[in-house]
């Protein structure tokens, strides 16, 4: 059976932008308890809210998923990523299909240059680290000597990256053009390492 708060999920995934009112009927709960929901929901990133005029009077609140919440829904996503790669693959030489990815990144990081422009290495890495956790990635960063050492926990990319290896392509470059140095790859999940690693030397 599922929890309410999946119910109220649900509700909005097929009835976007509704009041709590409408959400508390669909789900069958007060609307107080629907508002304490909502709030744990709000927090969590899963929903947001809009004013929108509704008839005569003040405007009322209504609430929709936010992508975040979308992604709580079964997708095959990966399913096609992969086929579209695959067509990708077949069709244009492996050099090009890697500088996609290359431009990809290239892209991304061009978003944040500004952040980042003019921190000390420390703290771009710190700012690198916040802002690669909103693409997916989870990484710690450590200072061996005059190197430092990345370790990406996680890869979002990971059932890709193993029918697709070229995927790398992007997390490294993505790293390179944050930190304005070149992050070197030592290890790899896809060759059987507990996370990747990438080291940096301190040439700024």
């Amino acid at each position: 059976m599922k929890s309410t708060r999946e119910r109220i999920l649900s509700t909005l995934l097929t009835h976007p932008r509704i009041s709590t009112n409408e959400i508390a009927k669909a789900v069958g709960i007060n609307s107080i308890s629907v508002r304490h929901h909502l709030t744990s929901l709000h927090s969590a990133g899963l929903i947001n809210s809009d004013e929108e005029m509704h008839g005569v009077g003040r405007p009322r609140m209504v609430y929709f998923l936010t992508e975040q919440g979308m992604e709580k829904f079964p997708t095959r996503y990966l399913r096609l990523t992969t086929r579209l790669l695959s067509q990708l693959k077949s069709k244009l030489p492996e050099p090009m299909l890697t500088q996609m990815f290359s431009e990809v990144a290239q892209m991304i990081a061009g978003e944040h240059a500004g952040e980042l422009k003019g921190l000390a290495l420390e703290d771009r890495l710190d700012h690198v680290k916040t802002l690669l956790a909103e693409e997916g990635f989870l990484i710690e960063w450590e200072k061996l000597g005059d190197e430092y050492h990345i370790h990406e926990v996680n890869c979002p990319y990971l059932q890709i990256g193993q029918h697709h290896p070229e995927v790398c392509t992007l997390d490294q470059t993505l790293l390179s053009s944050m930190l304005a140095l070149p992050a070197n790859k030592v290890q790899c999940i896809l060759s059987g390492a507990n996370h990747c690693t990438y080291v940096v030397k301190n040439t700024l």
